[in-house]
């Protein structure tokens, strides 16, 4: 096995809300869902913490031989008691995260997706396998007018991403909506899964959609072309030019995004 990883946050004094990490036969990624600080979560322990402690839960459990929606459906129920008695569980803005697993046993490779992080499947004489749950996006095409429309950085955008994610609390988790996980095992029943055989795979990479916007939100890089980055310069040089993307639209008028920076975690799992 042979992997490169790198993860930076949206600004050097906050924390990073994404969670990385590896073990010889496996990988997890979970990026939190920030709140803005005019909207309560119900939770004293913040974004950061949820992610960083369900994605060491989840990277703990992966050598067991449950499935993996099995593993993330017993991690959320984990983490729910390690706060249920301090934190209000039951409000809408508990924090929450995306998660990708990806698994290596013997021949086999297992993966899921929960929500809009992103797994490249370098798959050889094909174009690449791209899995991403884009339902949360759906959901909030009817709810990004406003956000859309303000300046990033003003007064004005910041309470539209306000709005945005507070209507967006309405359909989290319910159906015909759009799932993360949070305090609800049943989120890991929707994940996306599937399985291929490594012989069929050169390599997987593995997004948050902080780095993933180098090719979905800015159309700077193909899928293929990410993959050939990640390949050939490394994770740290993807995520160096999302930021260099990120620093020539200061005010989001070119792509038009709720954060102008985000945090950033990329993988690159080679398997031949």
């Amino acid at each position: 096995m042979r992997l490169s990883l790198a993860t930076e946050p949206a600004y050097a004094d906050r924390p990073n809300e994404d969670f990385i990490g590896a073990t010889p036969s496996s990988v997890v990624l979970l990026d939190g869902a920030g709140t803005p600080a005019d909207l309560e979560s119900g939770c004293s322990h913040g974004v950061a913490w949820f992610s960083h402690t369900l994605g060491s839960t989840l990277l703990g459990a992966m050598t067991r031989g449950d499935s993996l929606t099995e593993i993330l459906a017993d991690g959320i129920k984990s983490v729910a008691s390690m706060h249920d008695h301090t934190c209000d569980l039951s409000h809408p803005g508990s924090p929450s995260a995306t998660v990708v697993l990806v698994r290596r046993t013997g021949d086999i490779l297992d993966w899921l997706v929960l929500a809009d992080s992103v797994l490249i499947l370098d798959t050889p004489g094909t174009d690449p396998m791209v899995v991403c749950d884009d339902r949360e996006a759906q959901v909030g095409n009817q709810y990004r007018g406003p956000m859309n429309a303000a300046t990033g950085g003003t007064p004005e955008h910041r309470q539209a991403l306000s709005r945005y994610m507070d209507a967006m609390r309405a359909h989290r988790n319910t159906d015909g909506g759009f799932w993360v996980a949070a305090v609800d095992p049943l989120a890991a029943e929707q994940a996306l899964t599937g399985t291929i055989p490594t012989d069929h795979v050169r390599a997987a990479a593995i997004l948050s959609d902080g780095a993933s916007r180098l090719a979905d939100r800015f159309h700077l890089a193909t899928w293929r072309q990410a993959l050939d980055l990640l390949d050939a310069s490394g994770p740290e040089e993807l995520i160096a030019q999302v930021r260099k993307a990120e620093h020539s639209d200061p005010n989001g008028t070119r792509w038009r995004r709720g954060k102008i920076h985000d945090d950033a975690t990329a993988a690159l799992w080679h398997f031949a």
